[in-house]
């Protein structure tokens, strides 16, 4: 909290000044690249999910009003109209929320921040609730391999946020709501621009969340949902010279506490008791070479620290994470139909883990400290080539020397083609390399009383190659394009990949290529459709079937435990005129998944292995006065939950204790209702 009060001071203290035109955050290089997620994408439609035409990789975009159509307090109750992404938790206790993409877990996804790395090691497992939906203009999400321009960490896809701009003409944005189970959240805007030319502006962005009341529908005297409570600020800064100069800076500070397990008096609760501090930091710097800024080189230079104190049960967890990168770049796109990025970038993780693991009822204590130093230098050359709207294709080439593995090669490529205006055909594949954490990639793990055991401090270098396409056919109903069908298949295949093994005693760590022709690989595809059958009223329809396969010891089926084998998704809008009222449906299916070995025999429910499929009901009405809406919304309107999603809650210290097994909602039928306010800038007379 030490840092909030620093910086609070200086920030009330920013005065209210004037407008000027908005700015995409590109600096001069990033948004040029047409696979790269670009800068700002406005919508003036109510639809809040669209896929993009015109991007190179298959791409769907969220903008401000897809933000608006749930709850959405965060970043990961912002995925729930979307097939692609599946949000769930890492277990019953803590709140971790976790993403899959392609039927890989979210490490494998690069998540960006104005296309800037972050949500890495120790800042992902709870990443995607310290970004407020609130703060941002859109979300894009990339499915294969995509840019090298920020390293080559996006094995399944990419997850660019874009955040509300300094140069919004929005000196105040407030939204406040609350739910049925007493969470509540409050969130602040102020862009501010400094002066009349506009080359000074600034936004800060405020929240602040809590969950006030503990809640156990399932009477199994844990709580479904953590206590505690959530600040953050940022403050974001923009200088623009006409000249073509921008430089970007800005720095987030965090402070997350919260207490899970058994609010129990009088005895010894299992409780999980969170407390993470973070501070990151950023500077964008863009110079053009020349007049019309076709040539320009870039700086970019990101900091992070992250400070996690925690205790499972008896078990207590201390760890701490410097991270730094720095990317320099350099564009020449004076020919038409020629570009050229070529860039140098290093990465460096400095991790501290220190964790005691008592496992009472072997009377065994395993002591696991590291400190770990993980650096990536890489550079990188990528040719566009563009036959006007009809042909592209992007070639590029990464050398990334790792210390500890050496210099590994990174080679991707991009197509897309239009041989009619109706139709889009994409390709895209490329290999993927990042640093494993074990523990921290899955922090499920400490949610349990189990023997762990295997390689759970190293950082095997985790190696896959993925491929796909897209085609999409956009049916001649009427011009504006908004009646489609889309189809795709990604494929990724593991050459090196740490393993987790469950068992009713242990978890297991351990590298793919420690068994003999072990396979590790999915395959996924999905159908889109959408359409606008009259003005206003807005349906998309989609499908996504996932087969994952992964070799596992201790499980008899390589079908990868805990993954879902598809998802359907329903979502219908309707607009009044002028949107004045508009009304959100949002229904989806999610499909079984098969389970560990050992949960067979502790629920008769498992005893074919899978789980049932099961529903999810989403809907919201919203009525915009001028300055303001109010909304009413529910989500989970069907109740369901996953029935004992806790094995072992009556002996939470005995060896069969798990609270990491988690595939369906925790929660039940919630209800909730909140208000958003603009003041908008006014003209001067």
């Amino acid at each position: 909290m030490r840092f909030l009060k620093l910086w609070m001071p200086a920030l009330l203290a920013l005065p209210s000044l004037f407008a000027h035109a908005q700015m995409p955050d590109t600096t001069g290089i990033y948004g040029e690249r047409k696979d790269t997620l670009e800068a700002s994408v406005f919508s003036a439609s109510g639809n809040g999910n669209f896929l993009s035409k015109g991007k190179e990789i298959r791409t769907e975009v969220i903008t401000a009003a897809g933000l608006c159509k749930m709850a959405c307090c965060n970043l990961a109750e912002s995925f729930e109209n979307s097939a692609s992404v599946t949000v769930g938790y890492s277990d019953a206790v803590t709140g971790a929320r976790q993403i899959r993409l392609l039927g890989q877990s979210g490490i494998y996804v690069q998540m960006l921040d104005e296309n800037r790395p972050v949500m890495r090691g120790l800042a992902a497992p709870w990443g995607l609730s310290y970004v407020p939906s609130q703060w941002l203009e859109s979300i894009q999400v990339a499915k294969g391999v995509t840019s090298v321009i920020n390293g080559v960490e996006s094995m399944t896809g990419q997850i660019n946020m874009e955040h509300r701009k300094p140069t919004d003409e929005i000196p105040l944005y407030v939204q406040a709501s609350v739910m049925s189970d007493t969470k509540a959240d409050l969130n602040v805007a102020s862009a501010l621009q400094l002066d009349e030319i506009g080359k000074w502006s600034t936004i800060i962005l405020a929240h602040g969340s809590g969950n006030f009341v503990g809640m156990d529908h399932n009477h199994d005297t844990f709580v479904d949902d953590p206590l505690g409570g959530m600040f953050a600020l940022s403050n974001r800064w923009l200088y623009y010279d006409p000249s073509g100069l921008q430089v970007r800076f800005g720095i987030r500070a965090i402070h997350d506490g919260k207490n899970g397990g058994q609010q129990l008096v009088g005895s010894s609760p299992w409780q999980a008791n969170i407390y993470n501090n973070s501070l990151d930091g950023y500077v964008k710097v863009g110079v053009p070479l020349n007049e019309d800024n076709s040539r320009n080189v870039a700086v970019v230079a990101d900091f992070n620290y992250v400070d996690l104190n925690a205790g499972f049960g008896k078990n207590p967890y201390n760890a701490d994470q410097r991270s730094a990168f720095v990317n320099l770049l350099y564009q020449d796109q004076h020919l038409e139909s020629h570009h050229f990025t070529l860039g140098l970038s290093n990465t460096f993780d400095a991790y501290r883990e220190n964790l005691s693991w008592h496992v009472k009822p072997l009377d065994r204590i395993d002591n696991f400290k590291g400190v770990s130093m993980l650096n990536d230098l890489g550079a990188f050359a990528e040719y566009t080539f563009h036959a006007a709207e009809k042909f592209s294709a992007i070639t590029s080439l990464r050398a990334d020397w790792y210390n500890g593995a050496g210099l590994r090669f990174s080679p991707r490529i991009t197509l897309k083609w239009a041989p009619v205006d109706q139709l889009v055909l994409r390709a895209n594949g490329g290999r993927g390399l990042r640093y494993s954490t074990p523990l921290i990639d899955n922090i499920g793990v400490l949610s349990t009383t189990k023997v762990l055991d295997g390689e759970i401090l190293s950082h095997p270098l985790e190696d896959a190659w993925t491929f796909g396409g897209n085609v999409t056919w956009y049916l001649p109903f009427d011009s504006s394009e908004k009646t489609y069908i889309s189809l795709d298949y990604f494929g990724t295949r593991f050459v090196e990949q740490m393993l987790v093994d469950y068992t009713a005693t242990n978890v297991y760590f351990y590298p793919l290529t420690s068994l003999a022709g072990g396979r590790s690989r999915t395959d996924n595809i999905q159908v889109d459709f959408g359409t606008e059958p009259f003005r206003g009223f807005t349906v998309t329809l989609t499908g996504r079937y996932t087969d994952a396969r992964q070799p596992l010891v201790h499980q008899g089926s390589d079908i990868k435990p805990m993954t879902d084998r598809y998802k359907a998704v329903l979502n219908l809008q309707y607009a009044t005129r002028l949107n004045k009222w508009i009304f959100d449906f949002t229904a989806s299916l999610n499909g079984p998944c098969h389970v560990w070995d050992f949960m067979r025999s502790v629920d008769e429910m498992y005893a074919d292995g899978w789980t049932k499929p099961y529903p999810l009901i989403y809907a919201q009405v919203t009525k915009r006065f001028k300055g303001f809406d109010i909304y009413l919304g529910g989500e989970n309107l069907a109740n369901f939950t996953q029935h004992n999603p806790i094995i072992g809650a009556d002996d939470p210290y005995g060896l069969g204790f798990d609270a990491s097994c988690v595939w369906g909602p925790l929660m039940g039928a919630r209800v909730y209702a909140g208000v958003r306010m603009t003041i908008w800038k006014t003209e001067k007379i």
